[in-house]
This record gives structure tokens, sequence and C-alpha cells, in this order.
């Protein structure tokens, strides 16, 4: 048994000075003063604040299309996220065209190797037939609840699709996250600045404006009213968008909204740097009142929970592509490492560490059907443990991360705090920030309630 001792637990009840115990893969006590037997191993986190697990709800991890290979596999992957406090990753396993829901999933369970904390799988859906339909209670068997579908791009389903596999999910009690942007439009808006002469990652964000996120979340929310089913708007990223969020709500709709750090904290003056290219990413990073708006949104409690989007690209494939036109650049960015300090950092004086938590961790435990195994210090609750010590002051850089790619957007950003131990199911898996070596990850099974 290991025994966490004098520290400040966030739990569901709010902040608790405690003790907490844990004994192979799971929580087994939690009170004050508890002690040790022989044999059992004391860790003293004094002045630390010990979290449950945080939990990145949006990953893509060993992620190929026609642009390019992300820099990080599962295995790098994990890596980096568990050293930033991220116990588990849900992942986005995307369905090739003419593809089988359960072969998919075979895919990526094989793509999940040596890894150094847990994962769950979003099903992104791109061939909606009836054979698919009838895998959704197949794949509930299998633990797996949540799913994904775009608006936009090649792998999009259509209105009518979209429709279906919402009413089909309720089945299952599951819940399908969205890309929210206008397809059709996206190609169009970019032909016409690359032809208006602009070709670099300036003209990202031009070829892709807040009113293609909103009309897509506001269609995604009629269509979902349609079949009375709940659906989660993943990367908001613009005032237009929240707005179109905030309607669906006052007519009584149920809509998740999620985030991520980059849209909090950068805005689309990047876009004009010699190293723009690092942030071409979909939706792009936008004008600084829809950052003020979506940081309010977050203070607020309006958004839900706050992901990643992890798709990282080496800058130098983006680079070489960028010499082509904005839109070879392959888009995604890096992230999963430092969400996790970068919201403790930013946020600090607007959240507390119990909203932070629900940010993180909670809200993306209960949302895909994980709570409370994760996203809870309670007795019985699998033992995923961050510990974070709030003492310790350090730069962000590409030098010091341990996920796999040759920089971070994040270069240079002061942050507070850092985790002193991180535990994967009962094992050690960080201590004071770097990896221990121990792999302890495994699959995380939904549960259909």
């Amino acid at each position: 048994m290991t025994i966490l001792k004098n520290g400040t637990l966030v739990t569901p009840e709010g902040m608790k000075k405690a003790d907490l115990a844990m004994d192979g893969d799971k929580i087994v006590k939690i009170g004050e003063n508890l002690t040790a037997g022989a044999g059992d191993t004391v860790m003293d986190v004094t002045g630390c604040i010990v979290f449950p697990g945080f939990i990145d709800g949006h990953t893509h991890l060993d992620l190929v299309n026609n642009l390019g290979h992300t820099s990080d596999n599962f295995e790098t992957g994990t890596r980096g996220a568990v050293c930033g406090g991220t116990t588990t990753c849900m992942d986005m396993a995307t369905q090739e065209h003419g593809d089988t829901l359960v072969h998919t999933m075979e895919v990526w369970k094989d793509l999940a190797q040596n890894i150094s904390c847990n994962y769950g799988i979003h099903m992104s859906i791109t061939d909606w037939n009836e054979h698919t339909k009838a895998e959704i209670q197949t794949m509930a068997a299998e633990g797996i609840t949540t799913y994904k579908t775009y608006l936009a791009y090649g792998i999009a389903i259509g209105d009518v699709e979209t429709m279906e596999v919402l009413k089909e999910l309720k089945s299952v009690h599951g819940i399908c996250g969205v890309h929210c942007e206008n397809g059709p439009l996206i190609p169009a808006l970019q032909k016409q600045v690359l032809d208006s002469g602009i070709t670099s990652p300036a003209g990202h964000p031009i070829s892709k404006p807040s009113e293609l996120e909103a009309e897509a979340i506001n269609r995604l929310c009629y269509i979902a009213s349609l079949v009375d089913a709940p659906v989660n708007v993943v990367h908001l990223s613009s005032k237009l968008g929240l707005e179109e969020v905030r309607a669906a709500r006052k007519r009584g709709q149920t809509v998740y909204a999620e985030t991520c750090p980059q849209y909090l904290l950068f805005d689309d003056s990047v876009y004009s740097r010699p190293d723009g290219s690092k942030w071409v990413l979909s939706p792009p990073i936008r004008k600084p009142e829809d950052v003020a708006a979506i940081r309010q949104a977050v203070i607020d409690g309006e958004i839900q929970t706050i992901s990643t989007d992890h798709c990282p690209f080496d800058f130098s494939l983006k680079q070489s592509q960028a010499a082509k036109g904005f839109d070879q650049i392959p888009g995604g960015g890096a992230g999963v490492e430092h969400r996790p300090i970068l919201m403790l950092t930013h946020f600090k004086d607007d959240l507390d560490y119990v909203q932070l938590n629900k940010l993180m961790s909670e809200n993306t435990a209960k949302l895909f059907n994980l709570y409370p195994k994760k996203g809870a210090l309670l007795e019985g609750s699998d033992a995923d443990i961050t510990v974070y010590d709030p003492s310790v002051k350090w730069t962000i850089s590409a030098a010091n991360q341990h996920q796999n790619v040759d920089h971070t957007p994040y270069e240079g950003f002061e942050v507070v705090g850092r985790m002193k131990y991180v535990y994967v199911n009962g094992q050690l898996a960080v201590v004071d920030g770097d990896p221990t070596g121990v792999q302890a990850g495994k699959f995380v099974r939904a549960d259909c309630v």
C-alpha cells in the first residue's frame, strides 16, 4: 500500500486536508492521520495539491493524413501527457471509408503499445450505413460510447447522417463530439484568399472565419433538437460560436462545450510571425475579442471541459509545406503535456482548484461515462493521481518537454508549479515532471449507464 500524507485533496465535496492510501490500482482509504503498516510506502506531500489524474478528452496520436504523420505516437504522446499530470487520453479513432468500427477499434488498440497513461477511444464515424449503425451496440459492449463526427473536410458526414448518428447514440447513453465548420465553404474561401495573393499562414484564419464555426454549430444544434439528443461542441474558438451554444441552451437543449488552451492564450497575430505555421490548426486561432469571450465563458462555467486537440506535426514539416501555400500545411498543434500547467498558471486568479479539476478531469469523466472510477478522489476510484507542487516556477521549452515534437507553441511561457508525483493505476509514473519509465497505462472502458 502507498500512502500520500499531509496533502490537500481536491475531492467532489471540495478541498480536504487528508491522507490518501492506494492499494493495487484502487484508492482504498481517505482520512486523517492514516497509519502505515509494515511494507507500506509513505510519500510526504506537504504543501502539495492532490488531484485526481487529469483527463485529456481530445487527442490525435499516431494520426496519418494526406499532408503528414503526427510526430507523437501512443508511446511518446502518453509519456508527454503523464509528465504533465494527465493520466488518461481520449483518442480519436478514425474509421476509414468502407471500414467497420470493430476493425477501427482493433487498429487503435494495436497502435496503443508501451503507454505511460491510460487511453480511451472516441470513435470517429466517417461512413454511416446500416452496418455501422448496428455496430453502435457492439461498441458499447466493448466499452466505447463516445463518438466524433465532422461537418467539414473529406471525412465529413451529411446532415441526415448526423441526425441518425445522434439518434442512435441515445440508445447507449453515448455522446457525439462534433467538429463544427462549414465544410463546403472552406475550399471556396481558401481559393479566394490564395487567388488574392495571400499564401502565407496569415491566410489561414481569413479563409476560416468565425462565421463558418457559428453556422455549423447552429445547424448541428437544430439537427440535434429534432431527435432530442445532447451534443458536445469540440474546440469552441469564437464569440459567434459561443453565442450559438448559448442560444441552443436557451431553447432548452443539452449542449456541452469544449475549448483548448490555444484558444485561450493566443490571438490571430501569431499568423504574422515568421513561425506562424505552428498555429495552423482548425479551427484557427481567433481575434482578441474572441479570446476574451471564450476565456470569460470558461470562468463563468459556460464551457465544461478543457482538452488539447493534440495533433502535433514537426515545425520542419509545417515550414516546408508552407512554401506551397497555407492550405498545404498539416493542421494541428502540440499541447498534451502542457495543458494542466497552463491552466493552473493562467487561471489561478479566476478559478479555484475545484473548478480547474472539473474542467480538466471531473466533467470529462462524467461526460464520457468514466465517472467515478476516473475524475474523482474517492474510495474505490482508480488510483490515477496527480500531485501538484505549486511552489515551483519554470519556463516551458521544447528543450525540456517529453512529447515528441520539435517545438512547442508555448515556448518561453513562465508557469507556476510542477507535477511532483503522478500515479497511473497505482504505479508511480512521474517524479518532479520526469518519467520514471513505468508504463502502466491501459484501455479504459466507458460504462454504458
